[in-house]
């Protein structure tokens, strides 16, 4: 089970949404983390077909997905970040209907249905129409519209946005139990969505993948980078213009700053363990003016 990305590049007009992306993902769970505008939709709609890339290719198995058409398709799951839906369909018809679309038997159909119904935890509301489902119930029905046909390959695009913290934390549970001897690629700007689940990490920022690895080997590569800083209240902005600050806790007479940087920010500044935010912050935060400002 491979797919391989190999110099995939996407161009709209003067605008480069993706740039020379090269890798290999085999079975297992893949966070591909960045910021709005990184390129993570482009890059999923290309490995979805959906899209053309302007050079490169895909590969399953070593044979172009392109070339394998409809055969590729069958082996596809995608819940786009917005799903189309017929909002007076119950649960079941609807995903009935999207089993007609990929083709599945009338009998075949209603056992997965039903099964999957079970898996995602909406087997009670499945006389519900789409209409009055929760943002979550929603999502959950797209993970089981995505799962009809089985699929080798699973492609989650911005899966819990809007999502509560309980309905997340079921989400990514979910996706961890679907993920058993498949490919699943999830993108996400929530550093949570994946801390825990991914086998590894995709970094992606101005369409290009900048760093990949686990979560452990990405944080061995910022070592004494972060630190603790207590500071006065007056001089709090100071410090926000001139570091990236992760974290602001008020204290009595002041802040505590967990603060990015290579030099200790202050006398007073203690070392932190990194954390995925911290990493998220290092690559995609903003760059402030103002590096040889005093405080």
């Amino acid at each position: 089970m491979e797919l391989k990305l190999m110099g995939l590049t996407k161009e709209f007009k003067d605008v480069t949404a993706v740039e020379d992306v090269s890798c290999r993902l085999t079975a297992g769970v893949y966070g591909l983390l960045g910021v709005n505008g990184a390129g993570k939709t482009t890059l999923m709609r290309m490995l979805c077909t959906l899209l053309k890339p302007t050079r490169g290719r895909i590969t399953w198995n070593g044979k172009d997905i392109l070339e394998m058409d409809r055969a590729y398709r069958k082996l596809l799951g995608y819940l786009p970040q917005d799903f189309g839906y017929y909002p007076d369909f119950s649960v079941y018809d609807y995903l009935m209907y999207i089993a007609s679309i990929k083709g599945l038997r009338p009998a075949a159909a209603k056992q997965r249905a039903e099964l999957l119904l079970n898996q995602v935890g909406m087997e009670k509301a499945k006389r519900k129409k789409m209409k009055a489902l929760s943002g979550g119930m929603k999502r959950r029905v797209g993970i089981a519209q995505a799962m009809l046909g089985d699929p080798k390959i699973l492609i989650l695009d911005e899966p819990t946005a809007g999502l509560d913290p309980n309905e997340r934390i079921r989400f990514r549970n979910l996706i961890s139990e679907l993920s058993e001897k498949r490919l699943v690629l999830l993108s996400t700007h929530i550093v949570s969505d994946i801390e825990y689940i991914a086998n590894e990490i995709l970094l992606m920022d101005g369409g290009k993948i900048r760093a990949s690895g686990t979560s452990e080997e990405l944080l061995f590569s910022m070592p004494d980078r972060v630190w603790s800083v207590p500071v006065s209240k007056d001089s709090v902005g100071a410090y926000m213009k001139k570091y990236k600050v992760s974290n602001v806790k008020t204290i009595p007479g002041g802040a505590r700053l967990r603060i990015l940087s290579s030099d200790p920010p202050s006398g007073h500044a203690v070392p932190e363990t990194a954390t995925l935010e911290d990493l998220f912050l290092d690559y995609f935060g903003e760059r402030t003016d103002g590096q040889n400002d005093e405080i």
